[in-house]
């Protein structure tokens, strides 16, 4: 008997995180080898959004009010910029063409009443981006796991399981994955067991939102404010008692949740807090609440990745609160940090395309496992591949030949 490989498809991956800043861009050889995904990364592009559509959307999100016509101008926005942004990454990264594009579009709201999600939105109509690449795009990507009772994220968990189980069985103790977007996820994969995934609270939400309103700019940049204040316990201790945070695993939350008028609610009625003292105060915020669920579940490996792993302070602050665990991002391990989620996306659309469902049940909470995603044809006649035949339960990433 051969060994079992499956062709292998180029895939671009986009998405836009909760902080609103632009586009994440990555493209990928994927092929399946027996049981094990083999991605290798060709490269990544980060895509600003033209500022008044960036100001659009950011108008847009709770608790400010927006009309259906708003929504409409901005799926359309931002429909036509990851159109422009995939077509860049198909000629920049891919060799000028790939197999098909996936989506994860821009959440704009994640609606969440009594710890289930009823529904959630994502702009950027996929159409645009078939007529403009002729490929073919999948998109909606978190839909269908809501709709069969799960959170729809987070999706992080689908690569995280595959890709360190290997590393979770050599170390014979939990490893977690750490995303640091506007939100914090982390993905706890330990060996023979089912991956455990949630949204861990605020990362760069509460940082960039601060960072705006103290110095007119979208973040604390490289952490120097956050570096030079000192944490006041009086607001920690307040941010820490929010109920999201002892609320139980499957949960996930976002900006809708964690936004202006949350950071209102904390500060009334406190001693007036610096600039400086702010930043570190919510640096600490996240780095103790992502420690307090790695504690929870004896995590000793952590394998950071998002924009947040760029910020020192906030690096240095889960260090602090992890001593016992090593801290590592995903770079040390081959794979881009800043496209991570990119890439995520890739491995979605893939494996949607090749016919294998793409949720962990255990993580989202639903109720199995769903092929994730809505197909809009390219250009050319819709050739699907035949199913992939076995389980997928391994992700290796390879070196870019060459």
């Amino acid at each position: 008997m051969g060994k079992r490989v499956s062709h292998g498809f180029r895939v671009i991956g986009l998405i836009s995180g909760t902080s609103v800043d632009g586009i994440d861009v990555a493209a990928a050889d994927l092929h399946a080898e027996e049981d094990t995904v083999v991605l290798t990364p060709l490269g990544e592009l980060d895509v600003p959004y033209p500022e008044p559509l960036r100001e659009g959307l950011l108008a847009a999100l709770p608790p400010n009010p927006c009309t259906a016509g708003e929504l409409t101008r901005l799926d359309t926005g931002v429909g036509q910029a990851f159109a422009d942004a995939a077509l860049r990454g198909a000629v920049e990264l891919a060799g000028g063409t790939a197999d098909i594009v996936a989506s994860l579009g821009q959440t704009v709201f994640h609606w969440v009443e009594d710890g289930s999600v009823r529904g959630t939105l994502q702009l950027g109509q996929p159409a645009w981006i078939a007529e403009r690449t002729g490929l073919p795009v999948l998109a909606d990507l978190r839909a269908r796991d809501v709709a069969a009772g799960g959170h729809g994220a987070p999706l992080a968990s689908t690569f995280d399981q595959l890709w360190l189980r290997g590393l979770a069985e050599d170390a014979g103790r939990p490893v977690a994955a750490l995303n640091l977007g506007g939100i914090a996820n982390i993905t706890v994969v330990t060996a023979g067991a089912p991956a455990v995934a949630y949204d861990t609270g605020p990362a760069n939400a509460l940082l960039d939102l601060a960072a705006h309103r103290v110095t007119g700019s979208r973040s604390d940049l490289d952490g120097r404010l956050a570096l030079s204040g000192s944490v006041r316990p009086d607001l920690l201790v307040r941010l820490l008692a929010d109920p999201y945070f002892a609320a139980p695993a499957p949960k996930s939350t976002g900006k809708e949740y964690f936004n202006a008028a949350y950071l209102d609610a904390a500060l009334d009625g406190l001693p007036p807090v610096t600039a400086a003292d702010l930043l570190a105060t919510l640096t600490e915020l996240t780095a103790v609440s992502v420690a307090e669920q790695c504690h929870l579940h004896g995590v000793t490996t952590v394998i950071a990745s998002g924009g947040g792993i760029a910020n020192p302070a906030l690096m240095t602050a889960l260090a602090r609160n992890l001593p016992s665990a090593v801290l590592k991002t995903s770079d040390d391990l081959g794979l881009p940090g800043a496209g991570k989620e990119a890439y995520l996306t890739a491995l979605l659309g893939w494996l949607t395309w090749c016919g294998v469902p793409g949720t962990v049940p255990s993580a989202t909470g639903a109720r199995g496992p769903r092929l994730l995603g809505a197909l809009v044809p390219g250009a050319g006649p819709l050739t699907r591949p035949a199913p992939l035949g076995g389980a997928v339960t391994r992700l290796r990433v390879a070196e870019k030949a060459g």
